[in-house]
């Protein structure tokens, strides 16, 4: 069986597509999705569907981590060209509210 490549421009409309299903993982304490928490760092995807994502959490040890993978591992099955999902939790940058979206900062209030 031969890998299908994509076009840059076809793995750019993929990468958007997983940015919105991502926007489905809502964090239950906050009620913001981890999209506009600026959780999600980095989306690899590859000529054979397997994906990389990188994300972070507010806090080290917060006990959402499996909760918030086991979403996005459910949300990721709607993406037909994603094969194989594989999260990393990464510290670095260590996350601060300024990674969060306008959007979230007005819903909780923050400024």
């Amino acid at each position: 069986m031969t890998e299908k490549k994509y076009t840059d421009e076809e793995v750019v409309k993929i990468k958007d597509r997983i940015l919105e299903a991502l926007e489905m993982v809502i964090d239950p304490e906050l009620g913001i999705d981890i999209v506009n928490l600026g959780l999600i760092y980095e989306i690899r995807f590859e000529d054979n569907g397997y994906t990389e994502i990188d994300m972070t959490l507010t806090t080290m040890g917060c006990p959402l981590a499996d909760l918030l993978t086991d979403q996005i591992y459910d949300v990721m099955r709607d993406i037909p060209e994603v094969t194989k999902t594989e999260v990393k939790l990464v510290w670095y940058p260590a996350w601060t509210v300024d990674k969060m979206s306008r959007y979230a900062r007005i819903a909780l209030g923050i400024r």
